[in-house]
C-alpha cells in the first residue's frame, strides 16, 4: 500500500513539473473544454425553449379539448378527467423530448423503468388505485359534478366541483375545497343527497303530556301545509313518535324539492314554534323534581 501511495505522489509531481515546464498545457486543456461547454449550453438553451414552448402548446391543447367536450355536452366529470389524463400524458412526452436533447433515448428510459418496474409499482400503487377509482366513478356514476355527497369513509361532505384522474374535489358549504383520493372514495359508502328530485323533511317536536294531542296535530299540520315549499301532491304525515320521560314526541314529515330542503326545514321549524306558542301548546324542557323528607335520627 505504501508503494501505491508513493507511486501516486510521484505521478502528481511529474504532472506539476510538466505544467511548470510548459504553462501552455493548461491553456490547451481549457481550450479543449470550450467546445464541450458551448455544446452543453446550447443543449440547455434548447431544452429550456422546448419546455416553454411545449408547456404553452399543452395548455392550448387541453383548453381546446375542454371547450370541444363541453360543446358536445359531455358530462362535466368526464371532461375534467379526460383533460387531466391528456395533460399528464403530454407532459410525459415533453419530458421525453427534453431528455432527448441531452442524448437520453426513449429506449433507455423504458429500460430503466422496466428494470425498476417492481419498485415503481410499489411506490405508485396509491396513485394507480386512485386512477382506477376515478375510472370506476366515471363508469358507475355514483355521483356527477354538481351533486352534494357525503363520504362515508371520512365523513366529509360537499358539492362535487371536479373529478380528476387522482382526486375528487368537494366544495363545502363554507367554501372550503376538499380533495378526496378517488381510490378511497370508490371503496367507501357514498350518500348522494342531491340525486333525487324530492326530499323528505323529518322533524321531531316535543309537546307536554298535558297538551291536547288532537289540537297539537292540527296546529302542526296547518303550519306545515301553509309553507310554500311543501309539495301539494305529496302527503303530510303527523304522528306520535315516542313517549319520552318528560314529553310526547310528535313526528312531522313533509316532502319538498331537493333544492328547497334546508331553507324549508329551517323555516318550518321556526313557524312550528311560533304556532305552538300562539295556541298555548307548551313545549317542555327536561326538569327534575326533588322531594325533601324531614327525618329525625334516633
Amino acid at each position: 500500500m505504501l508503494l501505491s501511495v508513493t507511486g501516486e505522489l510521484s505521478s502528481q509531481e511529474q504532472l506539476l513539473e510538466e505544467v511548470a515546464r510548459n504553462p501552455g498545457v493548461i491553456q490547451t486543456y481549457l481550450k479543449g473544454l470550450v467546445p464541450s461547454l458551448l455544446g452543453f449550453l446550447l443543449q440547455l438553451v434548447a431544452a429550456i425553449l422546448v419546455l416553454l414552448i411545449g408547456t404553452k402548446i399543452i395548455k392550448l391543447i387541453v383548453k381546446f379539448m375542454d371547450k370541444s367536450l363541453r360543446r358536445s355536452r359531455a358530462e362535466a366529470g368526464v371532461v375534467t378527467f379526460l383533460c387531466s389524463l391528456v395533460k399528464y400524458a403530454l407532459y410525459f412526452v415533453l419530458v421525453m423530448i427534453i431528455l432527448g436533447q441531452f442524448g437520453v433515448t426513449t429506449s433507455s428510459v423504458v429500460a430503466v423503468l422496466g428494470s425498476a418496474g417492481l419498485t415503481l409499482g410499489l411506490a405508485l400503487q396509491g396513485s394507480l388505485a386512485n386512477f382506477a377509482g376515478g375510472v370506476l366513478i366515471l363508469l358507475l356514476k355514483p355521483f356527477v359534478v354538481g351533486d352534494y355527497i357525503i363520504d362515508g369513509g371520512t365523513g366529509r361532505e360537499g358539492t362535487v366541483s371536479g373529478i380528476t384522474i387522482f382526486y375528487t374535489k368537494l366544495l363545502t358549504v363554507d367554501n372550503q375545497l376538499v380533495m378526496i383520493p378517488n381510490g378511497a372514495l370508490s371503496n367507501s359508502s357514498i350518500t348522494n343527497i342531491s340525486h333525487m328530485e324530492k326530499r323528505m323533511i323529518d322533524l321531531r317536536i316535543s309537546v307536554s303530556y298535558e297538551a291536547d294531542l288532537a289540537a297539537a296535530k292540527r296546529v302542526l299540520e296547518e303550519t306545515v301545509r301553509q309553507d310554500e315549499a311543501a309539495l301539494k301532491e305529496e302527503p303530510i304525515t303527523i304522528f306520535v313518535s315516542d313517549l319520552a320521560d318528560s314529553s310526547v314526541q310528535m313526528g312531522v314529515r313533509v316532502w319538498v324539492k331537493n333544492e328547497d330542503y334546508w331553507n324549508a326545514r329551517w323555516r318550518i321549524t321556526e313557524h312550528i314554534k311560533l304556532a305552538l306558542d300562539a295556541n298555548g301548546i307548551p313545549i317542555p324542557y327536561p326538569q327534575l323534581d326533588v322531594t325533601l323528607k324531614d327525618g329525625k335520627s334516633g
